[in-house]
């Protein structure tokens, strides 16, 4: 059988590879927002994954830590402590801030922990973990931070003690762990000159600052000092107890909103990510229909570069079924050919990317499914094309 698509190779490769690198480079691009939305996944994963938590409890009405500012005070952990089915619960502060580094900006989460409980690094690729109460640090490796270096938090300098790697929070920012009481200040407290604002007003006020009540100033200035509010408490469910009665008792009677695993993940994959996925989305129909496009602009001009070869095949008695297989053919072939350019472009510059691009082989396998079909699609008019010329043309010119 004469096959098209060979011939049209071999007497017109360059056009046929360049066109193939070019819808090679679409797929690319196809892939890569495909892995970019499979990392933001994965991010929100490992977030949940380094918190080790079963429940986490937070302010009532709100969605917790991640996706909403949540304010709880620093000894609800107590009392959730001698909760049925409660094996331990842990203190812990999330906030999104920039941090110097010579002549850059940072920007990283910075987590408050307390050490050997939930909610810390739960492994180190250099260094060590925290153990001084106060001015270590735990980075991240995309911090780009080097152990024993010096970074300045607010007011205070930390010393990086640790190293971690993928500790990352949902929006992909690197993650910072300190202790907890050093985060508590960094998020809760305020700069010098309101403080002094604070006091200002709070002494001016009469019902605040009475004459005959010696020490009641002083004591609700120190009060004004300290901070007493965490953005979470991470709870652990001990064996034998379900995760999701426990957070029901807790909901009941603590008057806190408790977030078992699944529901977490369900806050973060299908809240906060949810318009970053529309947005993919959008994006791999618009890059799916131009890659259609391409192909089906490019088979269609190849194939009335060779209408006086088709008239010929039907003079001689080529049947439409074989005639319309071999344009096929071609098709599927740019297809391919454009499919193993783009996995190779997508996987050469992933790395590269600012954002965690994750290529799953599941997904290049939809992804060459979907090249074939598209391709297959494309050649649609090019075939109808092939089928309508007229013999006469082989002898008519």
């Amino acid at each position: 059988m004469i096959s098209l698509a060979g011939r049209d190779i071999l007497h017109h490769w360059t056009k046929y590879v360049f066109t193939g690198v070019g819808l090679g480079l679409l797929i690319g691009v196809t892939l890569s927002m495909a892995g970019i939305y499979r990392g933001m996944v994965d991010d929100a994963q490992v977030l949940l994954r380094s918190s080790a938590a079963d429940i986490w409890v937070v302010q009532q009405e709100t969605l917790g830590p991640y996706a909403e500012p949540s304010s709880v005070r620093d000894d609800a952990y107590r009392a959730l402590r001698g909760m049925p089915g409660v094996a331990d619960a842990a203190n812990v502060t999330y906030l999104t801030m920039q941090i110097r580094q010579g002549e850059r900006d940072v920007r990283v989460m910075a987590v408050g922990f307390e050490p050997g409980r939930s909610g810390e690094p739960p492994f180190l690729v250099a260094g060590r973990g925290v153990v001084r109460s106060h001015y270590e640090v735990v980075a991240d490796l995309r911090t780009g931070f080097r152990l024993g270096e010096r970074i300045r938090i607010r007011r205070q300098e930390y010393e990086v003690v640790g190293l971690t790697r993928r500790m990352v929070s949902s929006s992909s920012d690197p993650m910072v762990f300190l202790p907890l009481k050093d985060a508590q200040e960094a998020q809760f407290l305020k700069d010098n000159d309101a403080i002094v604002n604070e006091r200002a007003r709070t002494a001016a006020n009469p019902g605040l600052n009475r004459p005959g009540v010696p020490g009641l100033l002083d004591a609700l200035l120190a009060s004004q000092t300290s901070s007493r509010s965490v953005n979470a408490v991470l709870v652990k469910v001990a064996s034998g107890h379900d995760a999701e009665r426990v957070a029901e008792n807790i909901r009941r009677w603590k008057h806190l909103e408790a977030y078992t695993w699944r529901q977490m993940e369900d806050i973060l994959v299908s809240k906060l990510i949810e318009t970053s996925a529309r947005q993919i989305a959008t994006f791999l129909v618009i890059l799916a229909i131009v890659s259609a496009a391409i192909v089906s602009f490019i088979i269609y001009t190849m194939t009335l570069g060779k209408v006086r070869e088709l008239a010929v095949l039907k003079l001689i008695g080529t049947r439409n079924r074989t005639i319309a297989a071999m344009i096929l053919q071609q098709s599927l072939g740019l297809g391919l050919i454009g499919f193993v350019i783009g996995k190779t472009v997508a996987t050469l510059w992933a790395p590269y990317f600012p954002k965690y691009v994750l290529l799953l082989p599941d997904d290049a396998v939809r992804g060459l499914a979907a090249t074939m079909v598209v391709c297959a699609i494309a050649s649609l008019v090019a075939i109808r094309v092939a089928l309508k010329v007229d013999p006469a043309t082989a002898i008519g010119g």
